[in-house]
């Protein structure tokens, strides 16, 4: 998906066009996971739309339910909720951060080949 190391530095529009799916992927992947807690929230939990997005929300991003739970499976849908809601967060930062750390990173090794003088390895 990305260049080798010692290809040179692609041009700025194709790094866009980078960012640019990766920020698709991030929001996609959001959504889904956003869509996935809202859903249960509601049906499992019994909450109205509004108060599932809230719950749904702040589980994804680390800070906490909202609402109190009374059912076991409602209690047993947000325990599985906010540990696929940790994998689903982090995954979806590094979706949208992979291609800057990329750049970076070969711009970095392409000073470091031309300071020691190796830019004639494959």
């Amino acid at each position: 998906m990305f260049e080798h190391r010692h290809q040179p530095l692609v041009p700025t529009a194709v790094f866009l066009r980078r960012l640019a799916r990766s920020g698709l992927a991030f929001v996609l992947l959001i959504g889904v996971s956003l869509a996935i807690g809202t859903t249960g929230y509601h049906w499992i939990a019994g909450l109205p739309w509004i108060d599932a997005l809230l719950n749904a929300s702040m589980i994804l991003t680390g800070m906490g339910p909202v609402d109190r739970l009374e059912s076991s499976g409602a209690k047993l849908f947000a325990s599985g909720y906010s540990l696929f809601s940790g994998v689903a967060f982090l995954t979806s930062v590094g979706v949208l951060g992979a291609p800057v750390i990329h750049r970076l990173m070969h711009r970095f090794h392409l000073g470091l080949d031309e300071e020691s003088g190796n830019d004639d390895q494959p």
